[in-house]
């Protein structure tokens, strides 16, 4: 009986989250509830609970985890002082003549926005109430401008500095110290491994659309008159943003700065730019506070459940019977790799990343590191497979969100038939990482000489 606990215990927790319960307590009730059915059948013992106090204040003294705060309040400040509206509507001004140029815009944008906040609800949300309605009334094809939406908004997993690269470095990193010891990978490995396969997955955007628009201009028409804008304009709206995201990675790249300084520097820089676009106030300053601290209080109640979820799983001797049906998987690596990728894209329908990277992530990641598994290619595997995950009809994450900001005159349908096209471009990128581990791994290793 034993042995199908944490697999039961783990079933509850999906059960929970699809009945609507908050995930911190989903996670961390059901582990308590099982924790205390076997310490009542002296199935384990109960001297093993006394480590999620340990792990608790862990959670709380990491110095990286430092950097989601940080982070959350540069793209909160970014999105309430129309930075992101301004930079949308240059944007447009520089591409309105060429067909399928407000497309591009939106990506770019959207790009940025990944760049600067991380996350993938707020930046879609943001876009879908931004661009849509341009898109629509210039004549755009319902299904192109919702998948373009969509997939722009769910580069904030890849692009970094993202908040799903900060945890999932964070979680491989505990990971490859209970497999290695030692030095752990680095949260700033992640973030250069990701740019090639990022920067590669925006320029197919891109090039899917204006092949699309040059097969049927229909489709994304250009635009018949297009507003002159002037140089300041464009240093005001576009340049200086992209110089406060390019110090926040470049500090990283650099190795002058760690991710949690960057952080720093990029939520004083947002601040700055809201004070130079004259958008700034103590009202808006107090808004963006409260924002940041309610954003910030539910992923580290998540990650306290989490991690007590994870203790009671090993407790229970899950991660022995994972590994034993890892390990014995025909295939071997390439086999146990795949049905990983598998389980964690099934379970982006229903579970929020957080919950995915410090659940299975903890379970899963030591195994395939004891396999050989090289940590910054196995990280970039999967946030590109979560960004697939949640952007994949019918219970994408990210086609929920545009959902909610869409006008009811667009059917759902159209929604999800914009997105599969993108969605075969990740699969293509996830299919080339898998084959070319390179696209991720060589960056690293040349800046690390």
């Amino acid at each position: 009986m034993m042995e199908w606990l944490p697999f039961i215990m783990f079933a509850l927790v999906c059960l929970s989250l699809m009945a609507g319960y908050p995930v911190a307590f989903s996670l961390a009730g059901s582990a308590l509830i099982f924790a205390g059915i076997a310490v009542a059948f002296d199935w384990i013992n109960p001297v093993l609970l006394n480590a999620s106090f340990n792990r608790t204040f862990g959670i709380m003294n990491n110095q990286v985890l430092v950097a989601v705060p940080l982070f959350v309040f540069m793209g909160i400040m970014l999105e309430r002082a129309k930075i992101a509206e301004n930079l949308l509507e240059t944007m447009a001004r520089l591409f309105g003549g060429l067909r399928g140029g407000l497309a591009i815009s939106v990506i770019i944008v959207g790009m940025l926005l990944a760049a600067s906040t991380g996350i993938v609800g707020a930046t879609v949300v943001t876009m879908g109430m931004l661009s849509l309605p341009v898109m629509l009334k210039r004549g755009y094809d319902e299904s192109l401008s919702t998948g373009t939406i969509c997939a722009s908004g769910t580069l904030g997993q890849i692009i970094p500095p993202s908040i799903v690269l900060i945890l999932l470095g964070e979680a491989i990193s505990s990971a490859y110290r209970s497999s290695y010891g030692g030095d752990p990978v680095n949260v700033g490995d992640l973030f250069i491994g990701a740019l090639i396969p990022g920067v590669l997955l925006v320029l197919a955007y891109m090039a899917y659309v204006l092949i699309r628009a040059f097969i049927n201009p229909s489709l994304a028409p250009k635009a018949e008159h297009t507003d002159s804008i002037s140089m300041a304009q464009v240093i005001k709206s576009l340049l200086l943003p992209l110089i406060l995201i390019f110090i926040v990675l470049g500090s990283i790249l650099a190795g002058a700065a760690t991710p949690t300084e960057a952080a720093a520097i990029g939520a004083a820089g947002a601040m700055l730019l809201a004070i130079v676009q004259r958008q700034f106030s103590w009202e808006r300053l107090k808004d963006v506070m409260f924002s940041t601290t309610r954003t910030s209080s539910m992923v580290f109640m998540i990650l306290i459940g989490a991690s007590i979820f994870s203790l009671v799983f090993r407790a229970l001797g899950g991660d022995h019977q994972v590994q034993v049906f890892l390990t014995e998987m025909p295939g071997g690596v390439v086999g146990a790799v795949i049905v990983v990728m598998l389980v964690m894209f099934l379970l982006g329908f229903i579970l929020d990343f957080i919950e995915i990277i410090y659940v299975v992530v903890p379970i899963v990641a030591p195994i395939l590191l004891q396999m050989g598994v090289d940590p910054i290619w196995l990280g970039i595997m999967i946030a590109l497979n979560l960004q697939t995950s949640f952007l994949t009809p019918p219970f994408g994450f990210a086609l929920f969100y545009l959902r909610g900001v869409t006008p009811s005159s667009v059917p759902t349908g159209k929604i999800y038939r914009g997105a599969l096209p993108f969605i075969a471009i990740q699969v293509v990128l996830l299919i080339l990482l898998g084959v070319f581990p390179e696209l991720a791994t060589w960056l690293p290793e040349q800046l690390g000489d």
